[in-house]
């Protein structure tokens, strides 16, 4: 467990990333015991809103976050007009290991199970990253994510735990990661939220992403002894059947 500290508020960071930096809103509830790094969709930052609200509900359950900025601010204002580098998948990953392995360097962090949460674009940038990390990622949750732009191959070397949650609405996502799916072989599952579209703006739909990122976290970032693999709780597919696993993919329609 790393570090147990009373702070709450939010601490911005300076992350080194090759010959750039990075900034980045930490922050570590009392006895956190995991630590989840945001990567954020296109076109988004660390101030967005709804990243925000997840990693309040992570912070609330005794979970650290790391919210930063993918680009600098002279990047962002260059995509702004071109949109060059919000789909640049490869940088994006970069930063995403780069932060990683900064975190780690932390004697703070130095023995904390890692998460990482993506978003949209983000979604890809992180998987590749936690492919490539291997054992240094201890579980990703994806929210309305483009798994599929990380490729078949990456999916099929993927080990750490993953969670997609997708939009009941959200048609063209659901198709893409269905797809993503089949070539995940780690522990997996996929969660719809019914009838919410792909930014989760309905009344109660993001609440929905909170609670299921926070139980995956929770159960794969500290565990409880000797437990048993099992589906998240409390969240009802498309179809009004449990969230699907590894072992039932039939069971979304």
């Amino acid at each position: 467990m790393g570090k147990q500290t009373s702070e709450k508020m939010p601490a911005e960071v300076r992350i080194p990333c090759g010959n750039v930096s990075l900034y980045g809103d930490l922050c570590k509830p009392a006895g956190f015991s995991g630590l989840v790094l945001f990567a954020h969709g296109s076109g988004s930052g660390r101030h967005s809103a709804r990243n925000r609200q997840v990693a309040r509900a992570l912070q609330s359950v005794g979970i650290a976050t790391l919210l930063f900025d993918l680009l600098t601010n002279e990047e962002e204002q260059v995509d702004i007009h071109t949109r060059e580098h919000r789909f640049n998948i490869a940088l994006l990953t970069q930063r995403m290991q780069d932060t990683t392995l900064w975190v780690l360097a932390q004697e703070e962090f130095k023995t904390v199970p890692i998460g990482f949460f993506g978003a949209s674009t983000g979604s890809a940038a992180a998987l590749i990253a936690a492919a490539r990390l291997g054992s240094k990622v201890a579980a990703v949750v994806s929210r309305g994510g483009r798994p599929d732009l990380a490729g078949p191959v990456v999916l099929a070397n993927l080990k750490a735990p993953t969670l997609l949650i997708v939009g009941g609405a959200d048609h063209a996502v659901i198709a893409l990661n269905e797809d993503a799916f089949l070539h995940m072989q780690c522990e997996k599952q996929m969660a719809i939220v019914p009838r919410a579209t792909h930014l989760f703006e309905e009344p109660g739909a993001l609440e929905q992403v909170c609670s299921l990122a926070a139980a995956w976290f929770t159960r794969h970032l500290h565990p409880p002894p000797h437990e048993e693999a099992a589906p998240v709780a409390g969240h009802a597919s498309q179809s009004g059947r449990s969230p699907l696993t590894h072992s039932s993919r039939e069971s979304l329609r």
